[in-house]
């Protein structure tokens, strides 16, 4: 690249060459520009030390200038540079859902990703029929701040712990704790007190795998009571099924809870679990994005939906 002539080049020279090779005189080229004969005739020496080439040579019936062969060489090329430049600065496309094959990163946990999906697929389906969406596991912080800013991750949806001060955040809902157990269950549907709870066998499900102690358990000792947690699993959507065919409660999300309200009964937990609230996030270099601020809105949408069950 001859960068020393690309530094000396800007649009001002670009047009008045476009000018002149239209025009064929220096009068008329600063009529077009709009400046005066002296100004396109500095121009003109300007393009002349750019190209070192004379570039335009006076007429010889004295009625304007003629192009050299340099100059008539360089017109196709001006008026390629000079159609990017335009649509460089033109308006930015309208994203078009009906017409769009754009495939959509959404990292997200189990939980939300049952909460939301539901309403959320269909959604996307129907407006935007070629798109596509993927569904990940969110990374470790690192990981994701890198993907979230590379683009790799459109969107991650998750607790209010999770966003850094630089991104853009909105809440999609808050959400309260119900403890579950199956229709038919032996103890009945009597409210739960704290003795029965305690008495009872839990499911737990533990994230990292494994784990018998979680947010239930930590209320639970600070009133000097415990439970027994009879199951660990690290699934969620298995946690329903396992309920459902047990005797085990299992007190989770619910808005996650609702989703299998046909084959559960639903209780307040006899114990303050207190709130769960869900956000979305996203790196604020995708803010204006057309696609991206479409996605988020069926995002948005498709939170309100769920909140309305």
């Amino acid at each position: 690249m001859h960068l020393d002539q690309l530094r000396r080049l800007d649009a001002d020279l670009l047009l008045a060459l476009d000018a002149l090779l239209t025009e064929s005189n220096v009068t008329r080229a600063a009529q077009r520009l709009g400046v005066g004969q002296s100004a396109m005739s500095a121009r003109l020496a300007r393009l002349r030390e750019v190209f070192e080439d004379r570039l335009f040579v006076p007429s010889p019936d004295g009625r304007g200038v003629l192009a050299t062969p340099r100059a008539l060489a360089l017109r196709p090329v001006l008026a390629k540079v000079l159609e990017l430049i335009d649509e460089m600065l033109g308006p930015v496309v309208d994203f078009e859902p009906a017409t769009t094959r754009r495939t959509f990163t959404v990292a997200l946990h189990e939980i939300p990703a049952v909460m939301l999906a539901p309403d959320l697929v269909p959604r996307v389906a129907t407006a935007a029929p070629s798109a596509r969406l993927v569904f990940v596991s969110p990374p470790d912080a690192e990981l994701l701040a890198e993907r979230l800013e590379s683009g790799a991750i459109d969107i991650c949806i998750g607790n209010r712990g999770l966003a850094q001060t630089a991104w853009r955040m909105r809440t999609l809902f808050e959400d309260r704790f119900l403890t579950a157990q199956r229709k038919g269950h032996p103890r009945g549907c009597a409210p739960l007190d704290l003795d029965v709870f305690c008495a009872a066998e839990h499911l737990l499900v533990s994230a990292d795998g494994g784990g018998f102690f979680g947010q239930v358990d930590a209320a639970l000792a600070a009133l000097a009571r415990e439970r027994r947690v009879a199951l660990s699993i690290q699934n969620y959507a298995l946690a329903a099924a396992l309920v459902g065919s047990s005797d085990y409660l299992c007190t989770l999300p619910s808005r996650f809870l609702h989703r299998f309200a046909d084959a559960l009964d639903l209780f307040e937990p006899p114990i303050e679990l207190g709130a769960v609230e869900l956000a979305a996030y996203w790196h604020p270099r995708n803010q204006d994005d057309p696609a991206h601020r479409w996605l988020r809105d069926q995002i948005f949408a498709a939170a309100t939906a769920t909140g309305r069950r």
